[in-house]
């Protein structure tokens, strides 16, 4: 399940040191993320504990998380900065007998021995109570040792920058409307510091992202929501492209709020890239994780090699398959960010997988495994999913369309990986009519049908591609990571309603 906006809820860091935090001050250019101080002071316990419960284990690795985000909004009541839900801890993941185990802990501190016996002495008691084992392979230790660090400006600019930047927003939407009932700037940027040592392996990186967003609460007889949206790995672009999206913002409350409900049916539909991006999330992204495969709880585990869309369809998942804010140089496994072709030419070639799952399945590795924190365990989860561009021009697909709609920016969406059924919900569609885009606004609207028939209904693609960075997913106990997806401009046939 994919929720389109990011919504954080309020959390205290645990563990963590305050030796980063941000300073007051203007733009003055970017530099790489700085790793975390506190990580780095435990390197060399995490390779004593690894080292320690290398007597017991045949394989062990520790993860260790830091992760800040602050929370910045301003409307007509009030304004705010606030930290938001980040995290900072370690988890141990240990192989033996047949069985992974892990252990999660705020910090690694004094006695290592000590510790590595304690933790070896809870997972044999684990182990002697849960007779549901499951058998992987050990995994492959590869030794590698590298740093990765992606620029960032987030040091030049500090809380004041980031709310007088909101109560701005707010301002402005304001001054361009006497309709405007609410004004919402809202701003998140986030770190992300993680180490991760095996006895073969150490691996940090450091990367932040922000995304903005304007709202405008616009009532007119009726009252609704309309929203932009900007992110990017540096703060100073957000800044600049939020504002230019203004009067865009204002154009659609004045239609959404004459939006009309669609009439239910069979339709030819052109989808922006947002509502590309929520069918390949929901159609294909939760069918291919392949922990489902394992599971039996996907039908995708039956049509791999087979033709599941269109020939003109092709997907991607991936960390490394384009930036955005699902974009890392390693998952919580240690496993580098991967670029994995999930359709090809209309086949689907391969799902995606996490450590634990390639072993079940006696696959490669993704670089998808991902946990919401350090104390929850970790899934395959998707990174960056999206549709590739294809060749056809955006108007030459409004204009094959006798009548239709071309549906816009996603709310929701609701997947059934066992049946392969799906249900995306767009915030708003526009009626076209003989080839053109017309007036006629329809609001919501809801995309649903069979995964294959929605796919394999797509004729052409557009050469135009945008992946974007804003969303969470929810797996397992409703446990969210965030995640991007995007594509093209896709012509599909569908049902509406």
């Amino acid at each position: 399940m994919k929720k389109s906006v990011f919504r954080g809820a309020t959390g205290v860091l645990r563990g963590c040191r305050a030796e980063n935090r941000r300073k007051t001050g203007t733009y003055q250019g970017e530099k790489d993320m700085a790793f975390s101080e506190f990580l780095e002071s435990k390197r060399e316990a995490m390779k004593k504990l690894v080292n320690e419960l290398s007597d017991s284990f045949s394989y062990v690795s520790v993860l260790g998380t830091d992760v800040r985000m602050t929370l910045c909004t301003a409307d007509f009541r009030s304004s705010s900065v606030r930290d938001g839900a980040g995290e900072c801890g370690f988890v141990v993941k240990m192989w033996k007998g047949g069985a992974y185990f892990e252990y999660s802990l705020d910090d690694i501190t004094g006695d290592i021995h000590a510790l590595a016996d304690k933790i070896a002495a809870e997972v044999k008691t684990a182990k002697e109570l849960d007779g549901r084992q499951i058998s992987p392979e050990e995994p492959l230790d590869e030794p590698l040792k590298d740093s990765f660090a992606r620029q960032t400006d987030f040091d030049e600019f500090g809380d004041k920058d980031l709310l007088d930047f909101c109560v701005k927003i707010k301002d402005e939407i304001k001054r361009r409307s006497d309709k405007v009932v609410n004004a919402i700037g809202y701003v998140q940027p986030f770190s992300v510091s993680k180490l991760f040592v095996s006895k073969n392996r150490e691996l940090d990186q450091s990367y932040g992202w922000v995304n903005a967003m304007a709202i405008a609460v616009y009532k007119d007889g009726k009252t609704v929501r309309a929203r932009e949206d900007a992110y990017s790995t540096k703060i100073a672009e957000v800044f600049e492209a939020l504002p230019a999206k203004l009067d865009k913002l204002i154009d659609k409350a004045e239609h959404l709020v004459k939006a009309e409900p669609i009439k239910p049916g069979i339709y030819d539909v052109i989808t922006d890239s947002s509502i590309s991006g929520l069918i390949a999330h929901e159609a294909f992204g939760h069918g291919v994780e392949m922990d489902q495969f394992v599971k039996d709880r996907a039908l995708a585990k039956e049509y791999v090699g087979k033709y599941v869309a269109s020939p003109v369809c092709n997907m991607k998942d991936g960390a490394a398959a384009t930036l955005s804010a699902a974009s890392y140089f390693f998952d919580d496994d240690g496993v580098l960010a991967g670029d994995t072709q999930i359709i090809e030419n209309g086949i689907l070639v391969s799902g995606m997988c996490d450590l634990v799952s390639a072993s079940e399945l006696n696959v490669i590795p993704t670089g998808n495994g991902r946990r919401e924190s350090y104390k929850r365990k970790a899934y395959t989860r998707m990174t960056n999913t999206f549709f590739e561009a294809g060749s056809d021009k955006l108007e030459d697909m409004i204009a094959s369309v006798k009548h239709g709609y071309m549906l816009f920016e996603t709310n929701n969406g609701m997947e059934d990986p066992k049946n392969w059924q799906i249900q995306c919900t767009a915030e708003y569609g526009i009626e076209i009519i003989d080839g053109k885009l017309t007036e006629n606004y329809v609001s919501p609207v809801v995309m649903s049908g069979s995964v294959p028939e929605l796919l394999k209904s797509i004729t052409m693609v557009s050469d135009g591609l945008s992946v974007i960075g804003s969303g969470q997913c929810g797996k397992g106990y409703k446990e969210w990571v965030r995640v991007s997806d995007g594509g093209p401009a896709l012509k599909v046939r569908c049902k509406l309603a």
